[in-house]
């Protein structure tokens, strides 16, 4: 089972142990944080989170604060990998339990726990192992002073994630297998059932064909192997209830027509379970049978996806030679063969072996200060450049890091007006995360078309003016390095574009 059915069944998993849970009234500032977050503003959402926290804190509520905190939390590192002030405010949270006089030992081993499994969730998203390590041992301790069941498979389940997430499929399938075992041997079957049909509707939803195949894969093995089970049950209850009638009839035995009535219901009720065994079985086998049929839909549709991919990348490489013998000094030639080279690099990236990407140690001063120096000449009059960047070496790719740098900072170039600023800064934010922000105080791109930028062919161009695939290139680099290239929507005296790596 992959990484993302994992999650998607923890998520159930706690979604169904709170159902009939008693529910606390939620306060005005977390229900503008739940507003803004559905609405995607993430400053004022994680804002108002925080806001909510303290004053669930001065309350006494530290059940409703840790949740708050514990959600301002993700909006600092999944949103816009503010992973220093994610985890600053995870300390704030701990200091604020244990400075609670009113939660027992207990309690206050279970809000840790919550806090303690966000931390594991970061350092998961960071790929460290170890600080992962270290996270699900602390969690032991904890669910062990909590004394909660429900924690306890919490805690099972987040290990099953751990494994799966770096590659240790024994283990996780270990794990899983006797989180399985622990709903069967509780008959809880309908909640597992329910638990797959969301896997395979969210598989769906999310266009994943890995997800759905999985799910499908999951849901026919756990049906083969509980419908045995189930109908034992059945049988086993059926015998029960047969056997308790006829020693009430034995012991009564005070008329014919009293016994006639019981074997009569006794009759009707066999025949109601075998009717039902039958429809199941029937619902059964047309479930398998779509099963296949959407298995092969979902391998047609893929195999559709690649070879349009290849369609498009080898007519960019037949037209490349004709363009070539054209008068490239023609602003139309020139622009049709760098959309052609833009469409192979772009072709050649996406397919690219990601393990074959080599690293070296480069002086981030002098690295930086070339990267500025190249674009020097192309600034309009009194533009200011600035490099901000410490003494100390990084270790990158410093092709795909340059042709990123470069193409970011020729744009700057371009959009700042006379008398502006450009900054290229960078910012160790982490053992092993690298960032480089590129700034400009020109009139900066409109919110709505933010997202765009980074997606090719989503508009019809004139071709002289650009073809609209140097950010797409650049963030697939980044993609190919484990980073990400994204613009910061906190910046609002122009434009700024962050490069995050991890290495």
């Amino acid at each position: 089972m992959n990484r993302k059915v994992l999650i998607l069944f923890v998520n159930l998993f706690f979604f169904c142990a709170l159902v009939g849970a008693q529910e606390v009234q939620k306060s005005e500032l977390q229900q503008k944080a739940e507003t803004a977050d559905k609405e995607g503003t993430v400053a004022t959402a994680r804002y108002m989170y925080i806001r909510a926290f303290e004053d669930y804190v001065g309350k006494g509520q530290m059940k409703q604060a840790v949740d708050c905190g514990i959600k301002a939390t993700g909006l600092y590192y999944k949103k816009d990998n503010y992973w220093k002030e994610a985890f600053d405010l995870l300390r704030r949270i701990d200091d604020n339990i244990n400075a609670n006089q009113q939660s027992s030992p207990s309690d206050k081993a279970a809000l840790h726990y919550e806090v303690t499994k966000e931390r594991l969730q970061m350092y998961m998203k960071m790929r460290k192992s170890t600080s992962c390590v270290d996270q699900l041992n602390i969690m032991e301790g904890l669910v062990s002073t909590a004394g909660d069941e429900t924690l306890r498979n919490d805690l099972l389940y987040n290990k099953a994630i751990y494994y799966y997430t770096f590659g240790l499929n024994a283990q996780g399938d270990a794990v899983f297998k006797e989180m399985a075992g622990k709903l069967t041997a509780s008959k809880e079957y309908d909640k597992v059932d329910q638990a797959y049909q969301t896997l395979i509707a969210n598989g769906r939803r999310s266009n994943s064909a890995n997800l759905v195949a999985q799910s499908y894969k999951s849901y026919v093995a756990w049906k083969d192997s509980v419908s045995a089970l189930k109908t034992a049950d059945e049988f086993a209850a059926l015998k029960q209830r047969i056997a308790d009638n006829e020693a009430a009839i034995s012991e009564k035995d005070s008329s014919l027509t009293s016994r006639m009535a019981i074997i009569i219901g006794l009759c009707v009720l066999a025949a109601a379970l075998a009717a039902a065994l039958v429809i199941g079985g029937i619902i059964l086998m047309r479930f398998i049978l779509l099963t296949r049929k959407q298995k092969n839909t979902i391998k047609m549709a893929n195999e559709n996806n690649a070879l349009k991919a290849k369609f498009i990348s080898n007519i960019s490489a037949q037209l490349d030679p004709t363009l070539q013998k054209l008068d490239n000094r023609l602003p139309e030639v020139k622009a049709l063969q760098d959309f052609s080279a833009h469409i192979q690099m772009l072709s050649g990236l996406e397919n690219e072996d990601k393990d074959a990407i080599e690293m070296e140690d480069i002086s981030l001063p002098t690295f930086c200060e070339g990267l500025m120096e190249q674009i020097r000449n192309k600034v309009q009059n009194d533009v200011t450049l600035t490099v901000n960047a410490p003494k100390m070496s990084a270790k990158i790719n410093k092709e795909y890091v340059s042709h990123i740098l470069l193409h970011l900072l020729n744009n700057a170039a371009e959009y700042t007006p006379e008398g502006g600023t450009i900054w290229l800064d960078y910012k160790k934010r982490g053992a092993h995360v690298h960032q480089f922000l590129v700034s400009d105080t020109g009139e900066g791109i409109p919110e709505e078309k933010r997202e765009d930028v980074f997606k090719p062919f989503v508009e019809i161009r004139d071709l002289t003016t650009g073809d609209g695939l140097g950010l797409p290139i650049c963030r697939q680099m980044a993609l190919n390095m484990n980073g990400e290239l994204s613009i910061d929507p906190n910046f609002t005296k122009g434009t700024r574009f962050v490069l995050d790596l991890h290495s």
